[in-house]
């Protein structure tokens, strides 16, 4: 079994490519800066130490207690708001600030679901956790990104559980206890559509909880607005986008994702390739489409 099958990329950090999508991403720098500093106490637990002898003499209980924390952060929210993305671009920005050239961030893939065999899930995520280890080593830091992650960390107590399930669950909390280990330089970031549905032992060891919403009305503008640029739309016309893009008639509000990766396209694919984008292009196209369903997380 290989890591190709068990991941779906393995990226030398920092990388630049994650530098220019941050700048896509509406809200980053303010979701980063909340987030921030919980993460750089997961992921420089000897600092912290270090912090505690400088200021405190080393007489400050609570950081050892601190220290014991899971290095696991839970990003949840609906489909398309952004999660994953977040996810990427914020190891990269922790590795950048931190000057730690030596890193690698980890992205699984659904394929460690297995094809359905006994035991080979279980086997797959304890392959995935061994690479991790020995990609960490004893200096290099590594980040693993679970996306969809209910879909592997489903309660163990739902009546539709299987047995494969259970274990994979067991063999994921087993993997991220074990990153304890080395001292702050392993974190995995969990992302999922459906919070309650993780298992309770998963939620539990969650030091960072994180949530993610559909964009807002000023949100939506924002985005539109940092998209369009190069079309000179007016206010009505970027308030009729935000309008259309809203709760129309009890319906959801679109996501991001939604808005990128339908709107844009369908109106680009009215103009391409004889004429030039316009606002009658955005206006048939976003009348043509319905947001994605929410996901309810119950």
């Amino acid at each position: 079994m290989t890591g190709t099958r068990i991941f779906d990329s393995q990226v030398a950090l920092p990388d630049d490519r994650f530098d220019r999508k941050e700048k896509t991403l509406l809200g980053f720098d303010e979701r980063y800066r909340r987030i921030r500093n919980q993460f750089r106490l997961l992921l420089q637990i000897d600092e912290l130490r270090q912090w505690n002898k400088k200021h405190h003499k080393g007489r400050l209980d609570l950081c050892e207690l601190v220290t014991e924390q899971y290095p696991l952060a839970i990003f949840y929210g609906d489909v398309g708001t952004g999660k994953t993305a977040m996810a990427e671009c914020a190891a990269n920005r922790l590795v950048k600030e931190s000057r730690t050239e030596d890193s690698v961030l980890f992205k699984m893939s659904n394929r460690v679901r297995g094809s359905g065999k006994v035991g080979e899930m279980g086997t797959l995520l304890s392959e995935a956790f061994e690479q991790i280890a020995k990609s960490a080593g004893k200096n290099r830091r590594a980040i693993l990104i679970i996306d969809e992650g209910d879909s592997l960390a489903a309660a163990r107590s739902q009546e539709h559980s299987h047995h494969e399930d259970k274990v994979a669950v067991n063999t994921l909390i087993q993997g991220i206890d074990e990153l304890r280990n080395y001292g702050g330089r392993v974190v995995t970031i969990l992302c999922t559509n459906r919070v309650s549905a993780l298992d309770p032992a998963l939620q539990r060891r969650a030091a960072i909880i994180e949530e993610f919403k559909r964009p807002d009305d000023s949100e939506r503008r924002r985005l539109l607005a940092m998209d369009l640029e190069g079309l000179n739309l007016s206010d009505a016309e970027f308030a009729y986008l935000v309008e259309r893009t809203g709760a129309i008639n009890g319906g959801p509000v679109w996501t991001y994702s939604d808005i990128r990766t339908r709107l844009y396209p369908m109106a680009l694919a009215l103009a391409f390739p004889d004429c030039p984008l316009t606002f009658d292009h955005l206006k048939t196209a976003v009348g043509q489409i319905r947001p994605s369903p929410i996901v309810e997380d119950c």
